[in-house]
């Protein structure tokens, strides 16, 4: 079958499924295949329960109409999504970087949807079976489009962009994310920077954070940019305090005073500015712009205020890598309490530099005071310090609920395999 013909029964059936566990009458199923999964298997069950159709690429013992046949089920979804971002002629920004592309695409979102019929990834759908399933969400009323996409791997974005075609990209940063899979820092910016590519072969525009020398070298040759930051650009804007929700104050490129978010850190500001640019470019008036920050309250463990009792929890724990542990920390360092704790979970895709960079974080843990800290799991075992260690989340919990604290500061954070936020569960 046609991607052509394909695509006209995804017209008369716009919803499309790859786990049966989520199926709804009247999707179309899409049987993925992975290293330890094969869902052509569950192919014939899918549409027993309601499946219309399922797309398969393996033979199956059945002259069932339903089933549809391709050479790669992957390649037939991606091709598929291609097919129907053809046919909008609406703004699509792509999102990447190695922290805070999560923030940046709910922050611009959120903006561009208090004046545009806007469709986003939802959740955490980056990949190479999210960002076609994203694209496949849009519906025909689309204004515009915010996509994110995560990679850990060189030529990963260039792929997504092949069928994305986005017309405006942002790349947060570039740091020390995914080492393994990038082959070291130059590798993530040449992997991340695979989206400046695209918009320097196809005309786009790029939103650029001007204080960071190294995306304004990589920018070179995009003739469209905005730049934001906290000096020398077309939108400036500075912390006017983080204690411990930011706000920003701005001076040029908007007439708003200041912004006060709900946002924890203040290495939340680049996706503030990012946001208000992205705005303003888009002719979205002031006074929505300022509501829609200032209402925004983060959740999915990203830097999330909790309070329990007389405690209050930053819940960070969604991604963790060199890079934005260390913003965390500092940041938790800056907040004036007496008592704070810290409760840091192992860092992953690291490869050979995983123990070094774990130690380089105990050091820097090791130049400010507090109550406590405790490590949980990955190379924070191999480190040598004075702390607390514990193998897993659950081995954490056990000991923060014995602790019975009062007025307390908690940093919790790591990486989501290590699933640190279940130190706060009862």
């Amino acid at each position: 079958m046609t991607i052509e013909n394909l695509y006209k029964l995804f017209l008369q059936y716009p919803s499309i499924q790859t786990d049966t566990r989520k199926l709804k009458t009247g999707d179309i199923f899409f049987a993925l295949k992975g290293p330890n999964f094969n869902a052509n298997n569950f192919a014939l069950q899918a549409l027993q329960q309601g499946a219309v159709y399922a797309v398969i690429d393996e033979p199956i013992d059945d002259n069932n109409n339903q089933l549809i046949k391709v050479d790669d089920v992957l390649i037939t979804l991606q091709q598929l999504a291609k097919h129907h971002r053809q046919q909008f002629k609406i703004p699509f920004i792509a999102i990447t970087g190695s922290n805070g592309k999560t923030t940046t695409k709910e922050l611009v979102s959120t903006v561009l949807a208090t004046h545009y019929k806007t469709y986003t990834t939802q959740g955490n759908l980056n990949n190479h079976i999210g960002v076609p399933l994203t694209l496949l969400s849009i519906k025909q009323d689309a204004e515009i489009a915010v996509i994110e996409m995560g990679a850990n791997h060189q030529k990963e974005i260039e792929s997504y962009c092949s069928y994305t075609l986005p017309t405006h990209g942002i790349i947060t940063n570039a740091g020390k994310a995914h080492l393994e899979g990038f082959g070291g820092i130059e590798g993530v910016k040449k992997g991340k920077g695979e989206l400046f590519d695209f918009l320097k072969n196809n005309n786009g525009t790029a939103f650029i954070n001007w204080d960071y020398d190294y995306l304004q070298e990589m920018s070179k040759g995009i003739n469209n940019i905005i730049k934001y930051g906290t000096h020398h650009a077309d939108y400036v804007g500075t912390i006017k305090t983080s204690e411990p929700f930011l706000q920003v104050s701005f001076s040029k490129g908007v007439s708003i005073n200041s912004i006060q978010t709900n946002l924890v850190g203040d290495y939340n500001l680049p996706n503030v500015l990012c946001a208000v640019a992205v705005a303003i470019y888009f002719n979205v008036p002031e006074e929505k712009i300022k509501q829609a920050l200032e209402n925004y309250t983060p959740s999915n463990s990203r830097s999330q205020m909790i309070e329990k009792g007389s405690n209050k929890i930053i819940l960070d724990a969604y991604n963790a890598n060199p890079s934005s542990v260390k913003a965390a920390i500092e940041n938790f360092a800056k907040i004036n309490a007496a008592n704070k704790i810290i409760m840091l979970g192992g860092m992953m895709e690291l490869g050979e530099t995983s123990i070094a960079e774990h130690g380089a974080i105990v050091n820097l843990i090791e130049q400010y005071k507090w109550k406590e800290v405790v490590l949980v799991g990955g190379n924070f075992k191999t480190t040598h310090n004075n702390f607390l260690y514990f193998n897993n989340a659950t081995e954490a919990k056990q000991w923060l609920q014995q602790q019975l604290l009062q007025n307390t500061y908690l940093l919790v954070k790591g990486s989501r395999s290590m699933q640190m936020e279940k130190v706060l569960e009862d």
